[in-house]
């Protein structure tokens, strides 16, 4: 008989953190970097403070016959690396280290935002938010910079003080809240709020705090005998992941419960195509397999349907005389999925997925055509939303041109990027009033855009990169070789895609770095054909190929070849000249002042520049020429 060599037992969250700082346990030398970025950070935070579980860890006792290499979690003091190990932690790097980077060490923490810039930040609660039922717990974590001031200065707790006036507990001291409690109550001493902050923070010690103190994680721990074959097995198997159940899996079994098969509404059956094919088919182009909505998500569809229920539940109390706090809040985070009730789910989705087609039809009016060039999925979200809840008033110009700024100001305000469930909500329910004479939304007064973010613009991924080639084929460039404006027809019959203005193999042979010829300043829409008569030779070279013709494509008068160059904001002189460098400057203010029209807002003129590193990897940030086959 085999006995079993693991045990799982409960430990202390305090203590595995103070194990990692101590070296008693350790990391496999192989184990990747720490690499989590600011927002699954702060989703395991909030986690965390509610008591939820975060998944079991899996450690190996040392000893054994499988002699790792150990190293400490990053962080971890110079002493822990002469510390021989206890045990090693085969998975949940990311969880223990994130967990340790925020709390024990008290420095600021080095992260990657999800436009994977490094930055440096501090971790807060909001008290107030955390104590509040109807807000999402991840909207009550805060990341601050380094200096504890966001930009613009809207919330600042550089001071312990100003922590305290704030309500903004530091997530280093989850573990050792004492000292920072005595300050606090110091602070609001003799204030006529001094009872009312002294219960808050009892209350928020009671509610959030004691959680972290008394977290307790399931250890797997493989002991010393485990052989080599075994623990290869095991650490290859908890690190390959497997796909969880998403708030639709859930959803969908508890409407089984009352008799409605919620899959057979998004997948269909054999005789019967489900919303999700009917989406995929909506504006699909001829000969393409699928159409502008081929990535709406099931759970995209719930999340249109909960803004419209949990603004329903909003007016209900505001009816009822409630104010404030007591307001429950328009949302569509997963929560809120997971309340969605069927009849709200019955009452709302024909007219949610009227919203969605509208969307598509909107999306194609920008000339975004393909999924492959959509700059935001998750924007499509709201936007389905706005267009269900208003109708046919979309279809008024007013209307529309204020439709096109919030959502160009979404792009390249690069809004929609992370932590989006906070913005679709404001923009449900503040874009429909902004159209009827209400206040600008805050995603068109919240966006800033700094000219000199043109020039890293390179990578395909990139939102504002694609919306700004949409917006040139909206405003009207026209192809070099054949002078036709890139109309839905074009864009598919010419294989139309990004290129580059100044070809790369140019610039490479004038000693032009990637990172500045790869520029979306020095890239614009362009057909195929027009792409291979252009190859790699100097722009006065090709033009003037373009200009002679050959048998299979008719010259073309200069007068009209400048002004095909003019409507894509190329200066036809620079071109010709070959100025590259003039060229680039010249084209970044036309540019810049397209991106001004579509937003309704002039560009950022102050002297603060992006905040963050690129780290994006090499091979996305020196893009090939794009050329569709």
């Amino acid at each position: 008989m085999t006995t079993s060599s693991f045990q799982t037992n409960p430990y202390y969250l305090a203590k595995l953190l103070d194990d990692c700082h101590t070296g008693i346990l350790q990391l496999p030398d192989f184990q990747r970097s720490w690499v989590w970025d600011e927002d699954r950070i702060k989703s395991l935070i909030a986690s965390i403070s509610r008591a939820f579980p975060v998944g079991a860890l899996m450690t190996l006792n040392s000893g054994g016959q499988v002699d790792f290499k150990p190293r400490p979690v990053e962080g971890a003091p110079a002493q822990a690396r002469n510390t021989p190990p206890h045990s090693l932690l085969l998975d949940g790097q990311q969880r223990i280290t994130s967990l340790y980077q925020v709390t024990l060490r008290d420095q600021v923490v080095e992260t990657v935002t999800p436009k994977k810039k490094r930055v440096r930040r501090w971790f807060y609660i909001d008290m107030q938010k955390a104590l509040n039922s109807e807000v999402d717990r991840e909207d009550a974590i805060i990341g601050l910079p380094e200096e504890r001031i966001t930009y613009g200065g809207e919330i600042d707790l550089s001071t312990p003080e100003k922590e305290f006036a704030a309500l903004m507990f530091p997530v280093t001291r989850v573990f050792d809240c004492e000292r920072w409690q005595d300050d606090f109550d110091r602070y609001w001493r003799g204030k006529p709020e001094e009872n009312m902050m002294w219960e808050s923070f009892r209350q928020f010690k009671r509610e959030v705090l004691d959680n972290f103190r008394y977290y307790q994680l399931p250890v797997i721990a493989l002991d010393r005998n485990t052989s080599k074959e075994a623990v290869c097995v095991v650490f290859e198997k908890v690190n390959t992941g497997g796909k969880p159940l998403d708030a639709f899996e859930l959803v969908t079994a508890m409407y089984a419960a009352d008799g409605h098969e919620l899959r057979k509404d998004w997948y269909g059956d054999e005789k019967n195509p489900g919303r999700h094919q009917r989406l995929r088919e909506t504006y699909r182009p001829a000969g393409e397999p699928s159409g502008i909505l081929a990535n709406v998500a099931s759970t995209d569809f719930l999340q249109a349907i909960s803004l419209f229920h949990t603004r329903d539940r909003r007016r209900e109390a505001e009816a009822a005389g409630k104010q404030g706090k007591e307001l429950p809040a328009i949302t569509g985070n997963r929560q809120a999925l997971l309340n969605l009730p069927l009849a709200a789910y019955k009452k709302y989705e024909k007219q949610v997925e009227a919203g969605f087609v509208k969307a598509a039809k909107f999306l194609h009016m920008q000339h975004i055509y393909r999924v492959y060039d959509l700059p935001y999925q998750s924007q499509i979200v709201p936007l389905a939303a706005i267009l269900a809840e208003i109708g046919d008033d979309w279809e008024h110009e007013a209307h529309r041109a204020k439709l096109n700024q919030w959502y160009w100001n979404g792009v390249f305000g690069e809004l929609y990027g992370s932590a989006v469930d906070t913005r679709i909500a404001r923009d449900f329910s503040e874009v429909p009033n902004w159209l009827h004479g209400g206040p600008s939304p805050s995603t068109v007064s919240e966006t800033l855009f700094r000219p000199d973010r043109l020039k890293t613009m390179r990578m395909r991924l990139s939102a504002a990169y694609k919306g700004l080639n949409a917006l040139l084929m909206k405003t009207g460039a026209l192809d070099f070789r054949s002078g036709q404006a890139f109309n839905h027809a074009v864009f598919f019959g010419e294989n139309v895609d990004i290129h580059h203005i100044f070809p790369q193999d140019w610039c490479k042979k004038q000693g032009i770095p990637a990172s500045i010829y790869d520029s979306v300043i020095n890239k614009t829409p362009l057909s195929y054909r027009t792409n291979r008569i252009i190859g790699g030779v100097a722009p006065a070279d090709y033009l003037g190929k373009l200009e002679t013709g050959n048998t299979q494509t008719p010259a073309i008068p200069p007068e009209n070849l400048d002004h095909y160059l003019r409507s894509h904001l190329i200066d036809p002189c620079l071109l010709r000249t070959n100025d590259f460098n003039a060229f680039m400057s010249d084209r970044q203010n036309r540019l810049l002042k397209l991106i001004e029209q579509a937003t309704g807002k002039s560009a950022y003129q102050g002297d603060t520049t992006e905040e963050g590193i690129d780290v994006g990897d090499d091979e996305e940030q020196i893009e090939a020429e794009h050329t569709l086959a």
